[in-house]
């Protein structure tokens, strides 16, 4: 009997430490989708770190495969569906690849959101699996109250 609550306990910490591990990985998309594609938003456009660095020669390229990697990373260690990982891959590559091309790349670099695609996408795959991190789930439930309450009462 008491083997059966020592596997039933073991069982509920991994599942614990999988969930504290892929809400950690979603609040790192969220840092890296804010610096890269939306230090400043333009209505449904943002300009970040992705963008303006696209204009440094050589320096664009490195971070883009530097965020692009983290954003990976974080999809795998957070166990993150094979599908979900490809697609990210897929955006950040197409992200990074612009960066090759001289000039015109670096538009399409700031008017492409290669690493908040792929970052929307890893915390979407989060959502589904663990759900949101509780905090997050808490402030998104009272803005949601808020926008249904009754104005003057």
């Amino acid at each position: 009997m008491t083997d059966d609550i020592s596997v039933s306990a073991d069982y509920s910490d991994r599942h614990a430490d999988r969930r504290a591990k892929a809400h950690r990985a979603w609040r790192s998309a969220e840092t890296i989708k804010g610096l890269s594609d939306r230090l400043i938003g333009l209505g449904p456009f943002g300009l970040g770190l992705d963008g303006v660095l696209s204009w440094v020669p050589g320096v664009g390229p490195l971070y883009s495969v530097g965020a692009g990697a983290l954003l990976v990373f974080n999809a795998i260690s957070a166990g993150a569906s094979l599908s979900t990982v490809a697609r990210m891959l897929a955006y950040v590559l197409a992200d990074t690849a612009t960066d090759a091309v001289p000039f015109a790349g670096s538009v399409v670099d700031m008017l492409f959101p290669g690493h908040l695609m792929a970052a929307k996408a890893l915390q979407k795959d989060i959502e589904a699996r663990h759900g949101l991190p509780d905090d997050i789930a808490l402030e998104r439930s009272k803005k949601k109250r808020g926008l249904f309450r009754k104005k003057g009462g």
